[in-house]
């Protein structure tokens, strides 16, 4: 479990796949690669975990959707307040 105010690193997409490369290339092991790069070995034991099940990474919340238009947000915000007065509506038939 995360602490308080404690930060986390990121690594490169670059310095992962060299790492993951090497290892399942059979040149080193978790603890010799990670010595190497100074990356944490539980890092790269679960990143090796995760290639292994089949996941790239473990993503939370909804996707980010990339490359929305000015009108992208116009039609989303008439729908956001179609949908407010719809509620607001339903809430004064009560």
């Amino acid at each position: 479990m995360a602490s308080k105010g404690q930060k986390f690193r990121k690594y490169s997409s670059e310095l992962k796949e060299t790492i993951l490369r090497e290892y399942f290339n059979g040149e080193n092991g978790c603890e010799s690669l990670s010595k190497k790069y100074g990356v944490n070995r539980k890092t790269i034991v679960s990143w090796i975990h995760n290639i292994k099940n089949g996941k790239s990474r473990n993503p939370r919340g909804r996707p980010k959707e990339k490359n929305l238009t000015l009108e992208d947000y116009k039609e989303r915000y008439e729908i956001l307040k179609k949908y407010r007065a719809f509620l607001q509506a339903r809430r004064e038939k009560k």
